[in-house]
């Protein structure tokens, strides 16, 4: 294919962040604490990531573990996260909220677009989560600056997601409505998907462990990036 994939990495700091350039990777998701699946990182993080690479960041927006936004007060406190994030030059962004009953949590996502007005985004793997997922699409569909899935096309990953994730992008390709944005898949993803997945017409990736072969204790490697963006460039 001639089309250029893109490669998205995880960073959680300035050396990862540095690494994963170096490797080839034409985004960075910037996160903290992975334990919890990866939370808004500081301020002072995002600062020191941005003086270091000149790639698009895209920074989280999540200060606890799990798809809910939980209370009005978290609610407030990640507004105003994001507030200060825009505030030293943030531009994109990553987020995605489920209510108890798996449908998006639109009061949250919208009190957060109206705050990084202007920002593209990505919704992110809550969308693995949702009780329908094409309904969630269409929901979703019409918000300012979404350009963007994370999806493995399923909560147990890309193995078990493959064949939602090839029908989504023919749903892409064919331009059914919900379906404008572009798919990122992440979430177990290996090498020995891409080639399916290619085929399918997917063209984002992202990754996190992969490209730490030493575990998520240890800082990006370049060299187990650029692997992915041969594998990709093939």
């Amino acid at each position: 294919m001639s089309k250029r994939a893109v490669l998205e990495v995880i960073a959680l700091d300035a050396q990862d962040a540095v690494a994963a350039r170096s490797g080839g990777a034409d985004r960075l998701e910037l996160v903290t604490d992975m334990a919890a699946d990866g939370l808004t990182p500081p301020r002072e993080t995002f600062a020191e990531i941005r003086a270091a690479v000149d790639i698009p960041l895209r920074v989280m927006l999540r200060l606890s573990d799990g798809f809910s936004a939980g209370s009005a007060a978290d609610v407030d406190a990640l507004v105003e996260t994001a507030r200060g994030l825009r505030a030293v030059g943030a531009e994109e962004f990553v987020l995605g909220f489920l209510d108890a009953d798996g449908t998006p949590d639109l009061v949250t996502v919208e009190r957060l677009i109206a705050e990084v007005e202007g920002c593209r985004w990505t919704f992110h793997r809550a969308i693995d989560r949702a009780a329908d997922r094409d309904a969630l699409r269409k929901q979703l569909a019409e918000l300012p600056g979404l350009d963007t899935y994370l999806t493995a096309g399923s909560p147990a990953g890309v193995d078990e997601g493959l064949p939602t994730l090839l029908a989504e992008a023919a749903a892409t390709e064919r331009g059914e409505p919900g379906y404008g944005q572009r798919i990122l898949v992440g979430g177990g993803l290996r090498l020995d998907h891409v080639a399916a997945l290619r085929a399918g017409g997917i063209d984002a990736f992202h990754i996190g462990g992969a490209a730490r072969p030493g575990g998520w204790g240890e800082p990006v490697s370049a060299t187990a990036v650029r692997a992915w963006r041969e594998a990709l460039d093939a």
